[in-house]
């Protein structure tokens, strides 16, 4: 493949594999994040209002690493916690 001037960007107009590299590092540091409030909702002695406003937290952190994906989280990581919620303090 041929590469133009800067060695990330490529020829054909593939993805540079530097951005491919930072998307992956922060699927991870969302990944981490999500598990490890996840676990401290399951495990520790958090009142619901504080669990609650440990998502948002969560939710704020993960919009900042993918602007625009509002709509992602909410499919993907808020029923999860939502499920969470509901077992832990014992919700309907």
């Amino acid at each position: 493949m041929d590469r133009n001037h800067d060695e990330n960007s490529w020829a054909d107009g593939a993805v540079p594999v530097d951005s491919v590299e930072d998307e992956e590092r922060k699927i991870r540091r969302l990944r981490r994040m999500v598990d490890f409030s996840l676990a401290l909702i399951a495990q520790s002695d958090l009142s619901q209002l504080q669990a609650q406003k440990l998502v948002q937290v969560v939710r704020e952190k993960a919009l900042a690493l993918f602007p625009g994906k509002e709509e992602t989280f909410d499919l993907i990581y808020a029923p999860r916690f939502r499920r969470l919620i509901v077992e832990r303090y014992g919700l309907n």
